[in-house]
C-alpha cells in the first residue's frame, strides 16, 4: 500500500503578511494528522518572498508538541549552513519532545542565492563539499556513538541523549543524494518537484548501490511531488492557475507571493508565456481525487517506492485542506476530520 506524506513550504501568498503562513502551517499539520497522513515535513528557504519556512527546526518544536502521532521532520535542513554538532544538538531535544516521531531531512543545496548563503555561512562552498563526512558525524552524534577514530571531536557527545533516535533522510534533486543515501544505509527522498526528470534514475542508482545499515538494512526511497485535488477537474485547474503562474515566474528567476486564481487568470499572459503555461500543465499533477491518486500511483511504481510526500500550495488554505482531506479518502487513510 502506498504510504502518503505531507510536504509544507508554509508559502507566502498576495494579500497575507508571511507570519500567517506559519500559523497556517501548525493548523494543517494537525489536519493531516487527523487524516491519517505518515509524515510532516517542512521546508527550509531564505530570502525568499515566495517561502515563509526559513527556520523548520523551530517550526518543528511546535509541530511536535501540538501533535501526537504524525512524524514530523524537516524536509530539510540545509546542512552546509550550519555546524554539524549544533544540528545533532536540536534534533536530539526534538527526539526528546516527540521520540520516535522525528526526521532529519538534510540537503545540501542553499536553499537561496549566492549572497544569501553566504551570509548564513561564510564558508558554506568548502562546507557543502564536506557534505558526506558532516552527514557522517551527524549519524554517529544523533545515535549517541563516537565519531570516527582520530576525529578532533571524538569525545563530544550531543545532548540529550536517549533510547531513540531521529530518523535520518537525504534529500536530493540529482544523483548526488541517492549515492551518498545509498553509501551510508540511509532512507532517500528524490524531490520531483524540484526536478520532474530523473527521479527513476536517482532511484534506481539508490538501490543499486544501496549498502545495509543497522538501522536500514534494506534500502527506503520516497519521492515528493507537487500534486493539487478538488471536487471537479474545473475547480483543480482553476486552483492550478495560481501554481501555473508560480511556476512560470519560478523558469524566469521571479520568487513572488502566490497568486490568487483570479489574479493568476488576469494575469496579461504573452503568447510566448501562454505556450510555457501549457507545457506547464501538461505535467502538471491536478484534477479529481481519481485522477491524481492513479498518476500518483504510476509515478511510484515507475520509481519503485512505497511513500509519496504530496506539497499542495494554494492561495485559500481552506483550498488545500480540501486537497489533502480528498486525497487522503481516495487512498483510504482511515482518518477522520470533524465537520469534514
Amino acid at each position: 500500500m502506498l504510504r502518503l506524506s505531507v510536504l509544507d513550504q508554509s508559502t507566502v501568498v498576495t494579500g497575507r503578511s508571511p507570519d500567517v503562513s506559519i500559523r497556517e502551517s501548525l493548523a494543517l499539520a494537525l489536519h493531516c494528522e487527523a487524516l491519517g497522513y505518515a509524515r510532516y515535513w517542512v521546508a527550509e528557504h531564505h530570502n525568499s518572498a515566495s517561502i515563509a519556512g526559513s527556520a523548520p527546526e523551530v517550526l518543528m518544536a511546535a509541530l511536535a508538541a501540538t501533535t501526537r502521532r504524525i512524524r514530523i521532520g524537516s524536509a530539510g535542513v540545509m546542512l552546509p549552513h550550519y555546524s554539524t554538532l549544533k544540528v545533532a544538538e536540536q534534533f536530539r531535544v526534538l527526539e526528546a519532545i516527540a521520540p520516535g516521531r522525528i526526521d532529519l531531512g538534510l540537503g545540501r543545496a542553499p536553499g537561496s542565492d549566492g549572497r544569501t548563503a553566504y551570509a548564513l555561512n561564510p564558508n558554506a562552498d568548502s562546507a557543502a563539499e564536506h557534505f558526506p563526512s558532516a552527514v557522517r558525524d551527524l549519524q554517529a552524534w544523533l545515535n549517541g556513538e563516537p565519531l570516527v577514530e582520530g576525529h578532533p571531536f571524538h569525545d563530544i557527545v550531543a545532548q540529550p541523549r536517549g533510547p531513540t533516535s531521529p530518523e535520518i533522510w537525504v534529500l536530493g534533486s540529482s544523483d548526488f543524494g541517492a549515492q551518498v543515501a545509498a553509501y551510508f544505509g540511509l532512507p532517500h527522498c528524490f524531490a520531483h518537484f524540484i526536478s520532474e526528470r530523473g527521479a527513476e534514475q536517482a532511484l534506481q542508482l539508490y538501490r543499486d548501490t544501496y549498502r545495509p545499515s543497522a538501522r536500514h538494512p534494506e534500502p527506503l526511497g520516497a519521492i515528493c511531488v507537487w500534486a493539487l485535488v478538488a471536487d471537479t477537474h474545473e475547480e483543480a485547474k482553476r486552483l492550478f492557475a495560481s501554481r501555473a503562474l508560480a511556476r512560470l515566474n519560478r523558469d524566469r528567476g521571479i520568487y513572488a507571493p502566490l497568486a490568487s486564481p483570479e489574479e493568476a487568470l488576469a494575469h496579461p499572459y504573452t503568447e510566448a508565456e501562454q505556450a510555457h503555461i501549457a507545457r506547464i500543465e501538461e505535467n502538471a499533477i491536478f484534477g479529481t481525487p481519481e485522477t491524481v491518486a492513479a498518476k500518483l500511483r504510476l509515478l511510484a511504481h515507475a520509481c519503485g517506492v512505497e511513500e509519496v510526500a504530496v506539497l499542495t500550495a494554494t492561495h485559500d488554505p481552506e483550498a488545500r485542506r480540501r486537497s489533502y482531506t480528498l486525497l487522503a479518502r481516495e487512498f483510504g487513510l482511515g482518518g477522520t476530520v470533524a465537520g469534514e
